[in-house]
């Protein structure tokens, strides 16, 4: 009877083993620019990335880095000022808009290897033609900006130096930067909003667990009867 408990303790190691479980768990989610959209009062996701988003005259873009899961996880700009305080001083013109532009260039935490935020949030008043994309309008006031070839923002004002959407894990300060991973489908395109797929063990694993449970627990009470 012993030899049969100690043949279920063993099989739950195996489960417990199984490669990716550990990783999944773990999973935090992705280092990334996620992108907002402002109606006056408060931050919502952008449906749409920068490179084809068009804001109309009187918007406010804003942009946050962070470590985010996804779009419900993600870090909201932790500033946001009305158009008219950003664009007060910028005139209207004929055939061109005004986006008010919001950058949070975030924590230390969520920082890459090597690398500090600057030490606060920056804003402007991007003036540009009608039919200018977001991502035209934070060029104006932002330089430079970095993409990957999938056209994702990486970086903005030049900060992060390197790296575009590595995945991060619990636990993980800051993995090595080892050039552009983009993050999965099925998020908005070019906002860099991303997380992983499957973000845990299934409930299968789960179930095998609790069952290799219950049978060594039981195998190991018969056993204490017998003896």
């Amino acid at each position: 009877m012993h030899r049969r408990v100690t043949a279920l303790l063993l099989a739950l190691g195996a489960v417990l083993a199984v490669p990716g479980v550990a990783g999944q768990a773990q999973a935090a989610g992705y280092r990334y620019w996620s992108f907002w959209q402002s109606g006056g009062t408060a931050w919502a996701y952008a449906t749409q990335g920068p490179a084809t988003a068009r804001p109309v005259d009187g918007s406010v873009d804003g942009y946050r880095f962070s470590v985010s899961a996804d779009s419900q996880d993600s870090a909201k700009p932790r500033t946001a000022p009305s158009f008219s305080q950003l664009c007060a001083d910028t005139p209207a013109k004929p055939g061109t808009k005004r986006v008010g532009i919001v950058i949070d260039f975030g924590t230390e935490a969520d920082a890459p290897s090597g690398e500090r935020p600057p030490s606060a949030p920056a804003s402007g008043c991007a003036a540009v033609p009608s039919d200018a994309t977001s991502a035209e309008a934070l060029a104006a006031v932002a330089k430079p900006l970095r993409y990957n070839s999938d056209a994702l923002l990486c970086a903005i004002s030049g900060y992060p130096r390197t790296g575009c959407g590595e995945q991060v894990s619990a636990g993980d300060p800051a993995p090595a930067e080892s050039g552009a991973s983009a993050p999965p489908a099925g998020k908005p395109s070019g906002a860099a909003g991303g997380g992983a797929a499957g973000g845990g063990p299934s409930l299968g694993i789960f179930a095998g667990i609790a069952a290799v449970l219950a049978l060594g627990g039981a195998a190991f009470w018969q056993s204490r009867r017998r003896g």
